[in-house]
């Protein structure tokens, strides 16, 4: 094996997890935060990935220093019931997000295709055929395969983002700006609170973590490899961090010097044209595909990985049932285009409900990590602890302005 290869290898879940949460609900988010704000928002971003990283390194610590995963600890040294909730928790998200990724990637194409057939291919074909390649990929029925994948398809989506963000990008002095915490005034027809809350919801992802602590089981580290994990965690939220910017800066350039609110994610294939030319929208277009397919990898895979994990079973995602739950959630992501819905509204709804789960998942990580029949010698330290408390504060506020951004949206309609 070649030094570059080694290096990619060790890379893998991290790439994974970028792919799982850079999808289709961060380009919605992040576009439509500069599309509303800015880049005044910047720093959301810049905190959701911070935390990000030390939740995924932490979980996979925890995972290389117990044997066990967090649902299986869940499961053992707090109730069952946690880890159920869990599962249904995050399968709720996931089931949204897989209607809402798919609905804003045919809506997307089909106003892409309208560039080179007359009237453009009806969303519905683009919906049905990224879902059959999605699930066709799932009966392979391998992690490794999955990873694969997703390795592509991120270095396609990365690569096509980061080109926007220098054909658009804004004044150094606004981004610098954006780092600063602020709230913007809420129109009558914006509402910031659900804006950031879905920008955390959809970075600071509960299903990321727990998903972590099953990869990195399953990648066979050891305690040796501490330093492999931190690394690996470090580059995911890194490229987290740069490619939600750019497409901020996109929806920046795009939009908000116009005076423009993004209502619909075809806005964007529309008005980067006259911006930056045909070559911005296609390459937008196609980051916008990869992050899709990227993240639908994950979402179609996440139930029957976490079933496995409950039950302390070696992986099979080649088990009958399993194919039957895959069929299911991939059929979920023809709802949009059949009863034409509003992709952008069940994007936001769906990936504010994940500022929801965060509490709960950063406390019950707190308190196994906190158990030393659990941990023995590795009890999390003051500094550990001291950063949870204050992560939990943080999902707390998320999550009151993700309740309180719901009901505006709500009563606004």
């Amino acid at each position: 094996m070649t030094a570059l290869s080694k290096i990619i290898k060790n890379l893998l879940p991290g790439i994974f997890l970028f792919g799982f949460t850079v999808g289709t609900g961060s380009v919605t988010a992040m576009a439509k935060a500069g599309a509303d704000y800015g880049m005044s928002l910047l720093w959301a971003i810049l905190i959701s990935c911070v935390i990000t990283y030390f939740l995924i390194q932490l979980f996979g610590k925890f995972t290389l220093q117990t044997g066990l995963t967090a649902l299986q600890a869940f499961k053992q040294h707090i109730h069952p019931a946690v880890s159920l909730f869990f599962i249904v928790a995050l399968t709720t998200q996931v089931c949204g997000s897989v209607m809402g990724v798919m609905g804003i990637i045919a809506d997307v194409c089909f106003e892409w295709s309208k560039q080179f057939i007359e009237g453009g291919i009806a969303p519905i074909y683009f919906a049905l055929f990224f879902s059959t390649f999605v699930y066709l990929v799932f009966l392979v029925g391998k992690t490794d395969v999955f990873q694969q994948v997703l390795a592509v398809l991120v270095a396609i989506m990365a690569l096509c983002f980061l080109v926007n963000f220098i054909m658009l990008m804004p004044p150094l002095s606004d981004i610098a700006l954006g780092l600063v915490p602020n709230i913007p005034d809420t129109g009558p027809d914006k509402s910031s609170f659900l804006v950031v809350a879905s920008m955390v919801g959809t970075t600071v992802f509960s299903g990321l973590f727990i998903l972590r602590s099953i990869l990195v089981l399953e990648a066979k580290w050891t305690v040796e490899d501490m330093k492999t994990q931190k690394k690996d965690a470090l580059f995911s939220a890194f490229l987290m961090f740069v490619v939600s910017m750019s497409i901020m800066a996109a929806g920046t350039g795009a939009l908000y010097a116009q005076g423009i609110q993004l209502t619909h994610v075809t806005q964007m294939v529309t008005l980067l044209e006259p911006l930056a030319g045909q070559v911005a929208v296609t390459i937008f277009t196609l980051g916008l595909i990869a992050a899709g397919i990227s993240s639908q990898f994950p979402n179609v895979a996440l139930l029957p990985w976490l079933l496995d994990d409950y039950n302390k079973r070696k992986t099979d995602l080649k088990r009958t049932h399993y194919r039957i739950i895959a069929l299911i959630i991939s059929l979920l992501g023809l709802v949009v285009p059949i009863f034409e819905a509003k992709p952008i509204s069940v994007m936001i709804a769906s990936q504010a409900f994940g500022a929801l789960i965060l509490p709960a998942t950063v406390a019950s990580i707190f308190y196994v990590g906190n158990k030393r029949k659990v941990m023995k010698t590795h009890v999390f330290g003051f500094i550990t602890n001291a950063t949870l408390v204050l992560i939990f504060a943080f999902a707390l506020v998320m999550s009151y302005m993700s309740i309180n951004g719901i009901i505006a949206t709500v009563q606004s309609v």
